[in-house]
């Protein structure tokens, strides 16, 4: 007899629950994810990326694999189509069916073994999106600014939600459980690895970016759109990247890494930290005991020996392995990633790193995804922190932040200028707020969804569609005359029309100083109709009085930076500079800076431009009092003349 089960939430009441993965807080009981279902079941399985309620991607052959006894026979049918193939020694088996167009009308799949037949229930064929990064793009809908009308507005029965646990690392399988995971962060468990219809109920815990990227395109597209949210907050580019490809790349920024994790993972003692865990116990326990304070009641010594760092998911290629790895073969449109905040934290040899990893992280995505010319999209690093200012400017330049907002502007122009026409970029530095996770994310994903339409869907017309998404770029610099000259690749102009003076790009000399530039519209003298200059705005000139001889500019240079350039239909003119001048030696070298850490090397080059920005200040109120006390002696001239 065969057992008829249909894989939905229910299935719950199948499976015994086990107990994994303990994650807590410091000084608190960890607690533990409860599993629904596990990656790979006893009996006759599929990969859970396949279940009730998914998408499966359009105009592609479609691999559906799983897991039976060995040498067993499997039949799938889907669709009017039927694959038969036998279950490997190991267990496992995979077959494939003919590429089918989008269809909105809900479907079955049956895989049937010897004893069993499993039932998948309610699924669409159109697109499916994979949404990577950290926790900008983890982020949810709900927490998000106007975030509870996007949700109240979130009735979308043809767009399907999948949120990726976070896995095993390089013990991930070529599936996932299906679970109530525990968050540190948010001291709760949240509900991964099941495929939702778009609710507001099931879509309010959904990444922001991601959703309304999605729903967007779904509304202009009309087929069904699948959502995969691989996200994981707090992780780095390279976590994301294979470690087989890691193990490849050549920079001496890279092998550094890869070295320093080898050697924290070799050092790691389980027992010697258990013991310093204890030891502090007992010294906090008598130190309570001496101020008169008992100890909290859910206080208890430490008596686990934890994994170390060989379980960290910031290890190079952990995540990779945790989330990306149980994907592998599926077929999908594309990808929206978002991340970098987590590469700020090792200087300008981070950002090097970062640039040496970040394109080889794509063709390792496309790999994975079984497409070499999948189509992927850059959100660049979000803001945080103070917000830039004319006032308080040059101090704020000293960030890494720029540097790798910067190498993810050219990590796309190196693929872009290449001849890859499935690569985007979106900004986002210009979404202003001083929160390391700023609420504003429906723009951005209104942004990247501008760029699907544009480059993948064909539905936004129009003279130049390019412009809905593509930022401006430089196409030439010309130095001389105390200026810099940028020809631009379009017309830009600034955000706020009401305010017609453009900032965001300073200019230094080889002195390394830079200071804000004035911006301005090129003109060659001649002049329109009216008798007014004809400008061309696709021609920046940029000066200061501070800078006689420039030769070098950076734009939206600051972790909150300052700038209203846009082409237009809005898009910002990306981070970016000409120079190639270290953060650690601009505007000088420290003094004994082998000697001194990075935060000392910052302080005192943080201090050095915020003096540099008073006497600038003050510099510019002595120009505006002269030019005040010029204005009157000629007023009171003429009075006199009269």
């Amino acid at each position: 007899m065969h057992r008829h089960l249909v894989l939905k939430w229910v299935i719950v009441a199948l499976i015994p629950c086990a107990m994994i993965h303990a994650q807590g807080k410091p000084g608190k009981m960890p607690q533990a994810d409860v599993v629904e279902v596990p990656a790979i079941g006893k009996g006759l399985c599929v990969s859970n990326v396949f279940q009730t309620n998914m998408v499966l991607q359009r105009n592609e052959p479609i691999e559906i694999w799983g897991w039976a006894h060995a040498g067993e026979t499997v039949t799938v049918s889907f669709a009017g189509q039927t694959a038969t193939t036998r279950a490997e020694s190991d267990r496992s088996w995979k077959v494939t069916v003919q590429a089918m167009p989008a269809n909105a009308k809900p479907q079955a799949m049956t895989i049937k073994g010897q004893r069993e037949t499993l039932t998948l229930d309610n699924i669409l064929i159109g697109d499916v999106w994979i949404l990577g990064g950290q926790s900008n793009m983890e982020f949810e809908i709900a927490k998000v600014d106007d975030g509870a009308l996007e949700i109240a507005s979130a009735n979308f029965p043809h767009i399907r939600l999948l949120s990726m646990p976070w896995g095993k690392g390089f013990e991930s399988v070529k599936s996932f459980e299906r679970l109530h995971e525990w968050s540190s962060w948010f001291s709760r468990h949240f509900r991964k690895g099941d495929w939702d219809i778009c609710t507001p109920d099931t879509v309010r815990e959904f990444t922001a970016i991601g959703y309304v990227f999605g729903r967007r395109v779904h509304m202009a597209a009309q087929v069904p759109i699948g959502l995969i949210d691989t996200s994981i907050g707090g992780t780095t580019v390279e976590t994301w990247t294979p470690r087989t490809v890691l193990a490849q790349i050549q920079g001496k920024e890279t092998r550094a890494k890869l070295e320093e994790w080898q050697e924290k993972i070799a050092s790691y003692d389980a027992k010697a930290d258990l013991e310093n865990r204890i030891a502090n116990y007992e010294r906090r326990k008598q130190r309570l005991a001496d101020q008169g304070n008992p100890l909290p009641a859910d206080s208890r010594p430490p008596s686990d020996l934890r994994p170390g760092p060989v379980a960290d998911k910031n290890q190079p290629g952990y995540c990779y392995a945790s989330v990306i790895q149980p994907l592998e073969g599926l077929h999908v449109k594309g990808a929206v990633f978002h991340q970098g905040f987590n590469n700020c934290f090792e200087g300008s040899a981070g950002a090097r790193m970062y640039r040496q990893v970040f394109g080889i992280m794509i063709r390792a995505w496309r790999t994975a995804f079984n497409n070499a010319h999948m189509p992927f999209c850059i959100v660049s690093l979000c803001t945080a922190g103070e917000p830039q200012t004319l006032k308080k400017y040059l101090e704020l330049m000293y960030d890494v932040g720029p540097l790798i907002r910067e190498t993810q502007y050219e990590t796309f122009k190196d693929l872009y200028n290449a001849g890859d026409k499935n690569i985007g970029f979106v900004s986002s530095f210009d979404l202003r707020k001083s929160w390391y996770h700023p609420q504003i994310k429906i723009p951005v994903g209104e942004r990247a969804a501008k760029w699907a339409l544009v480059s993948q869907y064909e539905l936004l017309k129009g003279r130049d569609p390019d412009l809905y998404w593509l930022p401006p770029s430089i196409e030439e610099v010309k130095r001389g005359h105390g200026q810099i000259l940028l020809t631009m690749s379009t017309a830009i102009k600034t955000r706020d029309e009401s305010d017609g003076q453009m900032t965001g790009f300073a200019i230094a000399g080889k002195d390394r100083r830079f200071y804000p530039a004035d911006v301005q519209w090129y003109t060659d003298g001649s002049v329109d109709n009216r008798n007014q200059p004809k400008l061309q705005h696709h021609i920046l000139v940029l000066s200061s009085p501070f800078v006689p001889d420039p030769v070098h500019f950076r734009h939206a240079w600051a972790r909150n930076p300052i700038s209203n350039l846009v082409n237009g239909r809005g898009i910002p003119l990306a981070t970016q500079r000409s120079d190639d001048w270290v953060l650690e030696e601009t505007p000088v070298k420290v003094e004994d800076s082998d000697k001194k850490n990075s935060r000392q090397i910052s302080n005192e080059i943080r201090k050095m431009l915020r003096q540099a920005d008073i006497e600038r200040r003050f510099k510019e109120a002595e120009a505006t009092l002269a030019e005040l006390k010029a204005a009157i002696e000629k007023t009171s001239a003429k009075m006199q003349e009269k």
